[in-house]
């Protein structure tokens, strides 16, 4: 059985991108988290949900948010520059260019299975005394 968060509407939000509210999750008039408690809550058509990354939780969490108090989008990351292919470059280039020669290094294998001093009584793994932690045994 494998356990899982439970799937609801915030799930196909994306991170940092503002969403209109009324389009995503119907229901009553909402406040904005910028505005404060004390506010009087907007419809969702004037609202909007923003899904921000948390550190403990990769699903985020959202925000609803007035448009005075919506934060921008996420920047999207710069293209990188294609790298010129003149005579005097083309070294720098390749010097630049990781090597496909480094690799990982190796990982140890993983240690042997030892067969390890078993309690009769108990079926359990017995410390380097030699004595079973659950009924005394010496084995």
């Amino acid at each position: 059985m494998k356990i899982v968060e439970s799937a609801d509407w915030r799930d196909s939000l994306p991170f940092e991108s503002p969403v209109l509210v009324a389009d995503i999750a119907p229901g009553d008039d909402a406040r904005c988290v910028g505005c404060g408690a004390d506010s009087a809550p907007r419809p969702r058509t004037e609202l909007w949900a923003v899904k921000h990354r948390h550190p403990k939780n990769h699903g985020g969490f959202v925000r609803f948010y007035c448009a005075q108090h919506k934060p921008a989008p996420a920047a999207r990351p710069a293209s990188v520059p294609a790298v010129s292919t003149s005579p005097g470059r083309a070294a720098t280039a390749r010097r630049s260019a990781p090597s496909a020669e480094r690799r990982a290094p190796a990982r140890r294998p993983a240690p042997e299975d030892r067969v390890r001093a078993m309690c009769p009584n108990c079926f359990v793994e017995v410390s380097a005394t030699g004595v079973c932690g659950i009924c005394g045994t010496e084995v």
